[in-house]
C-alpha cells in the first residue's frame, strides 16, 4: 500500500484543486488560484483556512507595487499528504 492515505481534508473538490495547483510549483499568488478555481476571494479563503490550520499550506504576504500580495505554497507535510491522497485515489479507481 505504500504511502497511500485517503485524506478527508484534501478531498473536498476545491481543496483538492488547490493542492493540485500548488503541488508542481514553489508558490502561487492568491489571485491566480482564485482565477483557476473560478471562485470569489471569500470562497477561496474558506478553503485555504483548514489547509493552513492543518499545516498543509503556508501563506506569505509581501508588498509589491503599493499593495500587499498573498502567496501560497504547499508545506512539506502538505506535499506528502497530497501525494498520499492521490495514491489512495488511484488505488480506489485502479
Amino acid at each position: 500500500m505504500g504511502s497511500a492515505a485517503f485524506d478527508e481534508l484534501i478531498h473536498a473538490p476545491n481543496r483538492l484543486k488547490i493542492c493540485a495547483l500548488l503541488a508542481p510549483v514553489a508558490s502561487l499568488e492568491f489571485s491566480v488560484l482564485r482565477e483557476h478555481l473560478g471562485v470569489s476571494d471569500s470562497v477561496l479563503s474558506k478553503h485555504i483556512k483548514p489547509l493552513e490550520e492543518a499545516g498543509y499550506v503556508v501563506i506569505n504576504k509581501s508588498a509589491s507595487e503599493g499593495r500587499v500580495r498573498t502567496w501560497l505554497s504547499l508545506s512539506t507535510s502538505g506535499r506528502k499528504a497530497f501525494k498520499g491522497h492521490v495514491e489512495a485515489l488511484k488505488e480506489i479507481v485502479g
